[in-house]
Formats: C-alpha cells, sequence, structure tokens
C-alpha cells in the first residue's frame, strides 16, 4: 500500500478512511507544528524527504511543482466530493492502479 502526506486543507476523515483500506497517510497536522501553513513546494519538499506521495485539493499549485519538478514520491490531486467515504474509495482505486507512484500526478475527480 501506498505512503501518504496529506497537505492541510485535505479532509481528515478521508485520510483516516484511507488508513483503513492499508495505507500509511500521515496529515500535515500530525508532522508537527512546524509543518502548519507552509507553503505548497515545502509541502511537496517534506514529503519527498519522507517518500510520500502527496495528496491534495489544491490542483492548480500542484501540477505547476509537478512540471517544474517531477522528481517526487507521487501527488495526487483530488476534486472535493462531501461523500468522504466515496472520495476515499476513488483514491485507493486510483493508487492501486498507478502504483508505483513516484514521479507521477495523478487526478483523482469527481463523479459528475
Amino acid at each position: 500500500m501506498a505512503r501518504l502526506y496529506s497537505d492541510e486543507q485535505f479532509p481528515r476523515v478521508v485520510s483516516e478512511l484511507l488508513r483503513t483500506m492499508g495505507h500509511d497517510v500521515l496529515t500535515v497536522q500530525e508532522a508537527g507544528n512546524a509543518n502548519l501553513g507552509i507553503p505548497d513546494n515545502e509541502v511537496l519538499v517534506f514529503a519527498v524527504s519522507n517518500n510520500r506521495a502527496v495528496m491534495t485539493l489544491n490542483r492548480q499549485d500542484f501540477v505547476q511543482l509537478h512540471r517544474l519538478n517531477p522528481n517526487h514520491a507521487g501527488i495526487i490531486i483530488i476534486t472535493n466530493d462531501m461523500d468522504r467515504s466515496r472520495m476515499a474509495t476513488r483514491i485507493n482505486e486510483a493508487i492501486t492502479v498507478s502504483e508505483p507512484l513516484a514521479g507521477k500526478l495523478i487526478r483523482v475527480v469527481r463523479p459528475s
């Protein structure tokens, strides 16, 4: 299963659901106060240094970061979904078919 790092705006309940699916998820909040409120490029640096793929709702900034430096453990950009269980399931499915995640930009979109 994947080693993931959820950024500050990512829904905590989705991180918890992904853990029940077997993923190793670390949240920004769990990583410590030094990681709260840091810029997106520093979020990615932390994730890389800990060999974790970033999960984020912040599509625009992380697509740009991926283009600038595709050498990372993975970036998963997710469309927000108020059905948190469905959101976690979609992420799990995307990760499963995309592993290994290193260097990949994975888009998980909400069904229309």
